[in-house]
């Protein structure tokens, strides 16, 4: 799970195993599997990092 930010400043968590993939058009667009879409203040490099965080801490377990 990693926290996000939407552009009205709420902070949610995102499954990372959702996401389906990352744009930036150029708002970052978040597009889960489920098909479901969010916008969001990060960067799209900001949210793979994140991502890669979660897995490692995952994996090191």
């Amino acid at each position: 799970m990693i926290n996000v930010t939407k552009l009205n400043g709420d902070e949610f968590t995102v499954n990372a195993d959702m996401i389906e993939f990352i744009e930036e058009t150029p708002d970052t667009v978040i597009s889960l599997i489920s098909g479901k879409k969010v916008v969001v203040k990060e960067k799209k490099e900001e949210i793979i990092e994140k991502v890669i965080d979660y897995k490692r801490k995952i994996f090191i377990k």
